[in-house]
């Protein structure tokens, strides 16, 4: 009777936990199906026609239209604007992640006075209202000459992102055990050599969950674009794609197009990083 009842209790339990797995799995795929369906219907409309978008919004196209690619790419030179946000984002980011891991790396691992202080200044940064700067920052950059120059973008950009870059990166090297750095001073290996062979390698995750975030900010940055660059050889793509919308209408069809083809990039970056911002996230969780 006594195992009867044992063996019961297990076929129950396994039937629990296998309900409960396929609950699960179905919750994730439908939050998964929720979370996609916007970028889905983003690529779906971009095929479709001004009159298929008003009147089937949420419908399949009759016919795919290709050209409204390639006429969205002509009409807002989206060439020019790509190259010009390439250059404006690569090099913001490369900027952001020296300098902001080289500010971690000094914060966490040496002891100095005023440590806190600096570190609460960075922090400051994070709390200033970002676009409650643009009339100052565009005044100093009237008066310094660099309006309508890549510069005027990249340097704003690394500023505000700095304080966030930092925060993050701390916080994981200070997960990092003492030893480590010990061993390699043993070993022969000065602040530098610590610095490039150890901590930044240990920092990728860190480092990969600060650059996609930042390269989104980035990427898709109007507002700064809008104010401190009329030139039209130097739009970014947020500037490109503003040319469809007027006073009195847009085009759809080609906002569409032009905004599923601006939106390619970050798709690429998040699927080649996903798994060290996957661990950059969990890090804290994991190592206490």
């Amino acid at each position: 009777m006594s195992a009867s009842h044992s063996a019961s209790s297990a076929s129950l339990g396994t039937g629990l936990r296998k309900l409960r797995g396929s609950l699960q799995s179905i919750g994730l795929t439908v939050y998964a199906l929720v979370t996609l369906y916007p970028l889905i219907w983003l690529f779906i409309s971009a095929f479709k026609t001004n009159e298929e978008f008003y009147s089937r919004p949420f419908g399949l196209p009759d016919i795919w239209n290709w050209s409204n690619f390639t006429r969205a790419w002509e009409v807002a030179d989206m060439g020019t604007a790509f190259m010009n946000s390439a250059i404006v984002t690569l090099t913001a980011l490369v900027i952001t992640l020296v300098m902001g891991a080289l500010s971690a790396y000094v914060i966490s691992r040496f002891q100095f006075r005023g440590k806190l202080l600096v570190m609460g200044i960075f922090m400051l940064g994070m709390l200033i209202p970002i676009h409650s700067t643009l009339v100052p920052l565009f005044i100093l950059m009237n008066k310094i000459d660099i309006l309508n120059t890549y510069a005027a973008l990249i340097l704003p950009y690394t500023a505000f992102e700095m304080p966030i870059a930092i925060f993050v990166c701390v916080a994981y090297m200070n997960t990092f055990p003492k030893e480590i750095e010990e061993a390699a001073m043993i070993d022969g290996s000065g602040y530098w050599g610590i610095f490039l062979r150890m901590m930044l390698p240990l920092s990728l995750p860190a480092l990969a969950t600060v650059g996609i975030l930042a390269f989104l900010r980035y990427w898709n940055d109007f507002s700064f674009a809008l104010v401190f660059i009329s030139d039209p050889g130097l739009k970014t793509l947020p500037l490109s794609l503003s040319i469809f919308a007027t006073g009195y209408s847009t085009d759809y069809k080609l906002t569409m197009a032009a905004m599923a083809l601006a939106v390619i990039p970050t798709i690429i970056a998040y699927l080649a990083f996903q798994e060290q911002v996957m661990k950059g996230m969990t890090a804290g969780a994991v190592k206490g």
